[in-house]
Formats: structure tokens, sequence, C-alpha cells
């Protein structure tokens, strides 16, 4: 089947892969989008697990200011080498990454973070739910499985829908700068500001 350039664009819009990897999935899979779709996260995180175990030092704390400075955001991301922070591709991505935690607000950057306090609080809550709900008790695990899963993409960065591609998370974004790049990428930390808002003692 053959490839067209418009194909290769739409696919790039939606997963932020690069052109070539593009062309290369949606021949693959013989012209298939949603499959195309799936090669290009397999082949993104499979290049982010291979370069998970090398040491992220360098990179660079991005900003963000929304609505006339009401919101503030730094985040730092680091990368391998300086080569790599100082690209366009890369402080584009720190920028984005930075917006998006102005408008989506998450707590923490990933899963992991969570303290076991707040999880056991949360499952709690829910079996409640589930034992006013009359459901099963067999059947729990699996419904709170769900659940957190739902409230990691509340709480945590990396969970969440990118704002400018919903149909990547934050942490797909950076899994296609690692195959992109071949560098490992890490968010390691990020602070938002809201005016007015109370502080936490």
């Amino acid at each position: 089947m053959e490839i067209s350039s418009a194909m290769v664009k739409e696919l790039r819009v939606k997963t932020g892969a690069g052109m070539m990897d593009c062309k290369e999935a949606l021949a693959a899979v013989e012209g298939d989008f949603e499959q195309a779709i799936d090669f290009l996260r397999k082949k993104g995180l499979s290049a982010a697990t291979k370069r998970s175990s090398k040491a992220a030092k360098d990179g660079t704390v991005s900003s963000y200011i929304h609505m006339g400075g009401k919101i503030g955001v730094l985040v730092e991301i680091n990368c391998e080498t300086d080569f790599v922070a100082k690209t366009d591709d890369y402080q584009a991505m720190g920028k984005d990454i930075a917006m998006h935690i102005a408008a989506s607000n998450p707590l923490y950057v990933r899963p992991d973070e969570l303290p076991e306090d707040a999880l056991n609080r949360e499952k709690e809550i829910y079996r409640s739910q589930l034992r006013e709900e009359g459901k099963p008790e067999k059947i729990w695990d699996k419904i709170i499985e769900g659940k957190l899963k739902k409230y990691y993409e509340d709480v945590c960065l990396t969970e969440q829908k990118f704002i400018k591609n919903t149909d990547i998370t934050v942490g797909i974004l950076v899994s296609n700068m690692i195959a992109k790049t071949g560098e490992n990428i890490i968010i390691r930390r990020f602070a938002r500001f809201q005016l007015g808002e109370e502080i936490k003692k």
C-alpha cells in the first residue's frame, strides 16, 4: 500500500513522532492508523526503557506565566547532555509541559510519588463506595484498580492527557522525545504558583 504524505502528516500530528518514524510505522502496518499509533508507542516506550538506566544530570528549568501573572510554573526536566538540553525541540517540550502544569494542576510528577497514606485513603473511599453500592466483594480489586488508574490521570503529571494533543499523555510526550534524541529524559520536579491561593503550612 502506498503511504501518502498526508497520512504521515496526520500521524505526526496525532503522536508527536518524527516524519520518518511515522512513515516507517504506517508502512509496517500497511496503513492501519490505530496500529501505527500502537507501533510508535511501543517503539517510544522501548527506547525509553533502554535509556532509563542512563544518568540524566543535565537539562533545563522551564517556566510559564499564565493570565497576566496570575499563575506561574517552574519545571525541571533532566537529560544526559547539555547538547540535547539546548535543542529547540527540547526547549519547546519544556515550555509545553510547564503550560500543561499551569492548566491541569497535577499534584505529583508520577504515580510512584504518591504517599502511601494518600493511596490507602483513596482505596478505603472506593471500598466504602462499593460496599454502599452492594457490589460483590470478589470484583472489588478489579474495580479499585480501574478507579486508581483514573485517580492517577487526575493527579499525576505523566499520566495526564497532554493538553496540546489529548491522544497522548505527558509521559508518552517524554517517551517520544527520548526516542527522538536517544537520551534518557526525566521530569524531575515542578512548582505551580497561583495568585492568592492558600499557603499550606
